[in-house]
């Protein structure tokens, strides 16, 4: 288990000024900021990122949604973080979300749904490198 992972606030909630909200629930859940930006994704850089789902029928909808304003991108750390922080962001559909996690509480839908989280130690590693050059984290 690790103790790191990535985080993006996606376009949707950063359109609805959820950022401080958001910020302020994982603070709360204990989490540490370890990197920290607000950003926007170009195009390349989202076919790359979610380059896993290029042959499932939503990923044009996907680098569109995720390239259609800025995202905040963040480096948690926590003991057993990729774990921890998937249980705050609740399940995809946040009608299926459960009661006080990020997407209950911010989404929309499955396609819109606030938040993104590593699904892996080994994805958080990656993810995190993709966003932060090593002098931005700490």
């Amino acid at each position: 288990m690790g103790n790191l992972t990535l985080m993006m606030i996606k376009p949707d909630a950063v359109e609805k000024g959820y950022i401080g909200a958001i910020l302020e629930k994982v603070a709360s859940a204990g989490f540490v900021i370890k990197a920290l930006k607000l950003t926007q994704l170009t195009q390349r850089d989202a076919e790359t990122f979610y380059a896993v789902h290029n042959e499932r029928p939503f990923f044009g909808e996907l680098v569109s949604f995720m390239t259609r304003g800025p995202i905040v991108a963040a480096i948690l750390e926590k003991e057993n973080a990729v774990q921890s922080f998937r249980t705050l962001i609740g399940a995809t559909n946040p009608e299926e979300a459960a009661e006080g996690t990020l997407r209950k509480l911010f989404a929309t839908s499955m396609g819109e749904n606030a938040v993104h989280g590593s699904d892996s130690d080994e994805n958080a590693q990656v993810e995190a490198a993709f966003h932060f050059s090593k002098r931005e984290q700490f």
